[in-house]
């Protein structure tokens, strides 16, 4: 039943009227596309595909950026390594067995490997080289965020709220933390982060927990999100947005909670603001950058949780998470268009449209100086700045 009530969920958000649950279909409308005179045009290098790419499907499928390649993957289980300046395919992996592979836990690159997550409570492991799979293994759960690797294990948060730790090079358990998962979720797990020897994760029951890495150790936990409210659906406070951290602090968001700003070593709260988002945010420089569940942008100073700007123009348009490239704050929308904020200020500043698919993921930067955008569709075009 737990599996079905996320499923509804999910499917209430994706269409932007989770308040038609409590029967005002009408206060919800997708702001219309803003009219913007652009400053700029991108231009495009490069466009490939990757099979069906993930569709109407809840998935953050972005590529990844390392080895001198670009690996991306579609939620069928299509994987490929692409030469970043020309697109073409180096090697090419089809995971569907008897079985959609339904991929959907992002990509992580270390110790020459691939790994990657699936709805299937599985863990890959593929060669960098050659695509070959090294291992796939079993786990406590769905996974649908972006697999952590560092000290020598791949970690994973699953739907079941269980973080399991594998070994990379064999895909053996480690250890593994369980945590509370309230009856009705989000469609959606926080990444875990890690620094110094310490993990740090968000949880469906609105906390935020930091452990050992080498085994596991819990460290401590911090609520950011307190449910409230008559209805199951008032009362989600999952924390589904990746921690970020920055110097001596973690930040951290949760729907129906806040912003936080968390000191590393003891997770005391240094600030915290009333702001509900289950979408990863980016920090850049002192400024903080997210996306709320109204879809609206909003930039805040990481120094103080002082927010410097608001922009609402983009309201249920389902956004992705933010990027910022070449100086400019970037958002995707469901209807395949970017569109480039003012840093500073939140004013429009271009507007580009890919096709009409949808943005679920945002631009990946290059080390060229380029970026990705990727549609819905699993369209792969390279850009570069005019």
């Amino acid at each position: 039943m737990q599996k079905v009530f996320k499923q509804a969920v999910s499917v209430v958000l994706a269409v932007g009227i989770l308040a038609g649950c409590a029967g005002e279909e009408d206060t919800i409308q997708m702001a219309p596309l803003p009219k913007v005179e652009s400053a700029f045009v991108p231009v495009k290098t490069w466009s490939q595909s990757i099979g069906d790419g993930v569709g109407h499907y809840f998935s953050k499928l972005s590529p990844a950026v390392g080895y001198g390649k670009i690996f991306v993957a579609d939620r069928n289980g299509l994987v490929r390594a692409l030469d970043p300046e020309n697109g073409k395919a180096l090697w090419e992996q089809d995971l569907e067995g008897d079985v959609t592979a339904k991929l959907a836990g992002g990509i992580s690159l270390s110790y020459g490997k691939v790994f990657i997550g699936s709805e299937n409570a599985e863990v890959i492991a593929l060669d960098e080289e050659t695509g070959a799979v090294i291992w796939r293994t079993k786990v406590e759960g769905e996974v649908l965020s972006k697999p952590l690797v560092d000290e020598g294990m791949v970690v994973v948060n699953t739907s079941r709220g269980i973080l399991q730790a594998l070994d990379a090079d064999s895909g053996e358990l480690k250890w593994q933390l369980s945590s509370e998962v309230p009856t009705l979720t989000l469609r959606g797990e926080s990444s875990p982060v890690s620094i110094s020897g310490g993990i740090f994760w968000g949880q469906a029951n609105g906390r935020l927990a930091g452990a050992l890495m080498n085994n596991g150790q819990m460290l401590w936990q911090q609520p950011i999100g307190t449910p409230k409210g008559a209805t199951e659906i008032d009362r989600l406070v999952d924390v589904d947005a990746a921690p970020v951290i920055a110097g001596e602090r973690l930040y951290a968001i949760s729907y129906n909670g806040n912003l936080v700003s968390i000191e590393l070593r003891t997770g005391q709260v240094a600030w915290k603001r009333s702001y509900s988002s289950a979408t990863d945010f980016v920090i850049d420089g002192s400024q903080l950058y997210l996306v709320t569940d109204k879809d609206h942008v909003v930039a805040v100073d990481i120094r103080s949780g002082t927010e410097l700007w608001q922009n609402q123009n983009l309201e249920y348009r389902l956004l992705s998470a933010p990027s910022v490239v070449n100086g400019y704050v970037v958002v995707g929308d469901s209807e395949g268009y970017l569109h480039w904020l003012d840093p500073y200020t939140g004013d429009f500043v271009a507007q580009q449209e890919t096709d009409d698919s949808g943005i679920a993921v945002p631009p990946v930067l290059l080390n060229d100086g380029g970026y990705l955008v990727v549609t819905r569709d699993g369209r792969i075009n390279k850009m570069q700045m005019p």
